[in-house]
């Protein structure tokens, strides 16, 4: 399921409607800590629905989340979690109905409650997409038995990208009443603009606006790799426009009126419990067969948004329909959007924007050079190192948390560590949680869920759920990538994956055997499709627990 990263907007905000008037005049490092004040597990959604690759990874998540009510999710809420069985994938628009469809036989399977209903009553309902292979993350989703949103980060208790990304999006679970929101698993960011606001379109997406940038911003920032909202001042959407030049998009807006703001979207949107069923309904041909692949931003937005003749071309132009195909699919949605009242519900219109504010911060997981950069950003001076910190629980004064036993182990005061034991060594500039050994000396390094009887990590390398055996232990070159993969299988109960977070990336080599691995990252997962993921990580915190038990006392 692909999404728009986006990147990054420096000139501020032309309005500030819809932010609370006591956060008008704060800063914004001070709005983002406010709103990391309020990424609590009790201000989450009523109903969390994650859409797994798997049914084993969906019966994982689904028992995950439930022993995580009060700590992720809020005690009294409902979770479900159900499984993309849609050959060749469905793409994020109808993924996403499917999704739904299915959450809702499974819902009331498990609570006997119409979640449909509940919706309508105003419930708030939020979908995570997680399926797909992560192969920019390789190797460390074939750890995970591919349970890619499973992968830890180096933070206290270790929680997961997903759990965090599920804690961190429930800041807008308040102001989305009625309505079910939907995001990606790999993606936790924190809005420099206050987060409440008022839903008063039927569907709305996240971006980060400011005023139109010049041709010269427009290059330096690369804005036309990214898709693209233009926003009138009432904050409804005027167009999307997706990875076009400058010319072009000052172009297509000239014809416009009212539009003061431009921004990158983030791709995660609501939708009201009316327009859903309505798209539930308009599109059932495909959802009743499991045909077809449709996005949300070429199958959706830019429908809604852009003329017959204008969508064509951009279609045509992009390869996904030819000219007969472009505007029957155009007329369809208009159809759809056509019958559909506009105000139903006493809303404003079909299609707003939720400004994220152009000063956001973002914390991305999805790259494996992102993981091994946003884990180190822990150990930073810096207002995004702060926020991070802030946001994991992390006090400044205690870096080194009551959970780690490092006996003459030397920390400095930058290194972050959770759960940990070492009986010597030194730790510096770096971010390490679960890790076991005797000597322990890592620098500029990112460790989890490691133990040997020696550790040795060279600046920029990551070691992941790896179990060594050996006398002379661990060593890692710079940049240099481990992980361990335990499996269910007698003959192969165990073997390692390596790369490099500056030379390889996993999205470009993912069928090519890298690094003197016995299999590409395309064959582990193979491999790892459809095993048991629970099961899977029982026998890794067995075998764990069997290696700590054996390096002089320490667990």
């Amino acid at each position: 399921l692909k999404r728009t990263r986006p990147t990054w907007l420096t000139a501020p905000p032309s309005s500030t409607l819809g932010i609370c008037p006591a956060l008008v005049q704060m800063a914004a490092y001070d709005v983002k800590l406010a709103n990391v004040g309020i990424m609590q597990a009790e201000r989450g959604y009523d109903v969390t629905i994650v859409c797994c690759s798997d049914g084993q990874q969906a019966a994982f998540w689904q028992a995950q989340l439930e022993q995580a009510k009060g700590s992720v999710i809020p005690a009294a809420s409902s979770v479900v979690a159900v499984d993309e069985d849609w050959d060749g994938g469905a793409g994020n628009f109808l993924g996403t109905l499917y999704a739904w469809r299915k959450a809702c036989i499974k819902h009331k399977e498990l609570t006997g409650n119409d979640l449909a209903a509940e919706l309508q009553v105003g419930a708030s309902v939020a979908l995570f997409h997680t399926a797909g292979k992560g192969t920019r993350l390789a190797p460390l989703p074939g750890a995970e038995n591919n349970n890619k949103p499973g992968v830890k980060l180096p933070a206290p208790g270790c929680p997961s990208i997903l759990e965090c990304v599920i804690r961190q999006t429930g800041a807008y679970a308040s102001s989305r009443k009625g309505r079910l929101s939907v995001y990606w698993g790999d993606q936790v960011f924190v809005p420099s603009v206050a987060v409440e606001y008022s839903s008063d379109y039927h569907a709305d997406i996240l971006c980060a606006l400011g005023p139109m940038p010049s041709a010269e911003d427009w290059a330096a920032r690369s804005l036309e790799k990214y898709g693209l909202i233009a926003a009138r001042d009432d904050s409804s959407v005027a167009m999307m426009l997706e990875k076009v030049t400058h010319a072009k998009a000052t172009e297509q807006l000239a014809a416009l009126t009212g539009v003061d703001r431009v921004g990158t979207s983030l791709g995660s949107f609501s939708l009201s419990a009316a327009f859903l069923g309505a798209l539930d309904a308009g599109f059932a041909p495909e959802l009743d067969t499991k045909k077809g692949k449709m996005d949300s931003d070429p199958h959706v937005w830019m429908p809604m948004t852009l003329g017959e003749e204008d969508y064509t071309k951009l279609m045509l132009e992009k390869g996904l329909f030819d000219d007969a195909g472009a505007r029957a699919h155009h007329a369809r949605v208009a159809g759809i959007v056509g019958a559909f009242g506009p105000t139903t519900g006493g809303l404003k219109g079909m299609f707003g924007s939720v400004n994220v504010g152009p000063e956001f911060s973002w914390f991305d997981y999805g790259l494996l050079a992102l993981y091994s950069k946003n884990g180190l950003l822990l150990t930073e001076d810096s207002d995004d190192a702060r926020l991070a910190r802030c946001f994991f629980g992390i006090p400044d004064g205690a870096r080194v948390s009551s959970s780690c036993s490092l006996g003459s182990c030397q920390v400095d005061d930058v290194s972050v560590a959770f759960g940990s034991t070492a009986a010597s060594g030194s730790v510096k500039a770096s971010a390490i949680a679960g890790v076991c050994t005797g000597e322990l000396t890592a620098t500029g390094a990112v460790l989890v869920n490691v133990c040997a009887k020696k550790i040795v990590a060279a600046k920029g390398s990551v070691a992941y759920n790896v179990v060594d055996h050996s006398e002379e232990g661990i060593t890692l070159g710079e940049n240099e990538v481990r992980v361990g993969v335990f499996t269910l299988d007698k003959d192969r109960p165990y073997f390692e994956m390596r790369s490099n977070v500056a030379e390889i990336d996993g999205g470009k080599v993912f069928k090519d055997r890298v690094c003197g691995n016995a299999m590409s990252f395309s064959e582990v997962y193979d491999l790892n499709h459809g095993v048991d993921v629970t099961a899977c990580g029982a026998a890794a915190k067995a075998a764990f627990k069997k290696a700590a038990d054996a390096i002089g006392g320490f667990k």
